[in-house]
């Protein structure tokens, strides 16, 4: 299989003309320069030479290749500089505020201080738009791992009062998100005023705003209350997961009385369904209902998933309007789920530097009047150095 011919698309994109200089390392920030540079704007990051502290990040290849360093750098430009000299940090600095309508924009999660700082590069480029991720909103430091044992979650996962860590680093995608929101929020007054502005990003207070705007904040302040762990279970609403007779397990949703139906019809299994609401008590067609009853639901509904393959739940289940999943490895993704392949326009094959042919996602967001590039590959470390040098105009003074 070959890798798409357009994958290094330059120039094309909502986001064409848009450039930004990246200084940074490990997830957030890198996840919204590539989710900038997925929609057509030029991306160059500036790492030290030899690489930041993320360019041997696991998953690696065999010989060494960060895979993690790869995929979060779709699409960029990498420049290689001695930051730890005068002469490479004035150099960043130039490249950070070259001139251009669209260029000046700065996104870093290091400390912005000296050459980093806001007032001295804001000094050369006035109009100079910085976002800057921090741990903690008093400048302490934080990491996803850190932010998220205090967020209450782990200690609302599973099955059993011990705190269980998530292995997706929610605090930093959502991190990443949020600064490219800010970035074109920041751009767009740009265009209609001229002036820049340095905007700061906290991860603890991405966590306490999420939690907050979940509910769970006044769930405590309100009634007393501190969710609980109940496993696989669905909070509020009838969700579970079953095993099924080869061994796999499924996700089975109902959040409204037309998907519990639905459910119900599948399986031939509507009037047992049915008496577990008097059983407990309670009114099925309503999600506090079906929580409470959750216990009793599922009881009629295991062994009917324990009889059956995930091949005859496929069957089943298509065009019932039930919802439910299997639950999968990233093997098991890869190998079997038509979502994860060129099925989906969301994935190309690129030809990735030192690495090989992979299988990679452009950006999710479908343009209708002006489509996103498709996926292109990270650089190699340094590759575009002399180009971006080349070309490089003089700063503003």
């Amino acid at each position: 299989m070959r890798p798409s011919s357009s994958a290094r698309e330059r120039g094309r994109g909502p986001l064409a003309g848009l450039r930004v200089v990246e200084v940074s390392a490990f997830v957030a920030a890198p996840l919204a320069s590539m989710t900038l540079a997925q929609l057509g704007a030029e991306v160059i990051r500036i790492d030290p030479v030899g690489g930041g502290i993320d360019h041997h990040r696991w998953p690696e290849t065999d010989d060494g290749t960060s895979l993690y360093w790869a995929g979060l750098n779709k699409g960029k430009r990498s420049v290689t500089l001695p930051l730890d000299t005068p002469e490479g940090q004035r150099e960043a600095a130039d490249i950070i505020c070259a001139d251009g309508p669209g260029a000046g924009i700065l996104v870093t999660n290091l400390p912005a201080r000296d050459w980093l700082g806001y007032e001295q590069l804001s000094a050369r480029r006035p109009d100079l738009i910085m976002m800057r991720l921090r741990g903690d909103h008093d400048g302490s430091p934080a990491v996803d791992y850190t932010v998220n044992s205090a967020s209450g979650f782990p200690h609302a996962t599973g099955d059993e009062p011990a705190p269980v860590n998530h292995v997706l680093p929610a605090w930093d995608i959502a991190a990443g998100l949020y600064l490219t929101v800010g970035l074109l929020a920041a751009e767009r007054r740009r265009q209609a005023t001229g002036q820049g502005q340095e905007v700061t990003l906290a991860l603890s207070d991405v966590m306490l705003a999420t939690v907050g705007n979940l509910g769970y904040l006044a769930d405590v302040q309100l009634n007393g209350a501190s969710r609980e762990p109940i496993g696989n279970s669905l909070y509020g609403a009838f969700g579970r997961d079953f095993a099924t007779a080869d061994g796999r397990r499924v996700m089975v949703v109902a959040l409204t009385t037309r998907q519990f139906r639905s459910l119900g019809r599948a399986t031939g299994l509507t009037e047992k369904l049915e008496l577990t609401g008097p059983l407990m008590d309670v009114d099925l067609t309503t999600e506090g209902g079906r929580y409470t009853a959750r216990h009793a639901i599922a009881a009629v509904l295991e062994p009917w998933f324990a009889s059956r393959t995930l091949a005859e739940l496929r069957s089943v289940f298509r065009d019932s309007g039930v919802l439910w999943g299997p639950y999968q490895t990233f093997r098991q993704l890869v190998e079997e789920d038509p979502r994860c392949s060129t099925e989906n326009p969301l994935f190309s094959w690129i030809e990735q530097p030192g690495i090989g042919t992979l299988l990679a996602p452009g950006s999710p967001l479908v343009f209708s009047a002006d489509p996103a590039p498709a996926a292109a590959p990270a650089p190699r470390l340094g590759a575009d150095t002399e180009a971006v040098r080349a070309r490089q105009e003089p700063a503003r003074s």
